[in-house]
């Protein structure tokens, strides 16, 4: 008489529980590889940015996008775009959907891209009233 392996480990069951296990792992890997890191930026090396005109304020997840108009280093107006924290976050330091709109004009402080495009991430926005917005809370990224 020939004796059978268990129906715990016949071959419809392993595959079944390695492919809930493949699926577990791509689910968790997914959302890791979604989020980039802080490396294409000069982080902790605040710029200024004066005078600059508000072009475009997308409060969107995972992270906040703001499109200026502002001259660089040689005088020229250029197009300028800033990413920032999510809005879940902003929220707390009292930014909103309507925080800025086209044709605001603001300061600001950012910490520019490595690659020297013209932009980076936000730091700091001040409207022409001297409110102040902080990305990170008063204390910068110290905080």
């Amino acid at each position: 008489m020939e004796s059978r392996m268990p129906d715990l480990f016949s071959r419809r069951r392993v595959v079944a529980a390695s492919a809930a296990l493949a699926g577990a792992a791509l689910a968790l890997a997914v959302p890791l590889a979604a989020h980039h890191s802080t490396a294409m930026f000069e982080w902790g090396k605040e710029v200024d940015l004066k005078d600059a005109v508000v072009e475009k304020w997308e409060w969107t997840n995972p992270h906040t996008f703001l499109y200026v108009r502002a001259k660089d280093a040689d005088g020229v107006t250029r197009r300028w775009a800033f990413e920032g924290m999510s809005p879940n976050h902003l929220v707390r330091y009292g930014w909103g959907k309507r925080s800025v709109e086209p044709g605001d004009k603001i300061d600001l402080t950012y910490y520019k891209l490595r690659d020297g495009r013209h932009g980076g991430f936000n730091v700091t926005i001040t409207k022409t009233d001297g409110s102040k917005l902080w990305q990170f809370g008063e204390r910068g990224t110290q905080q």
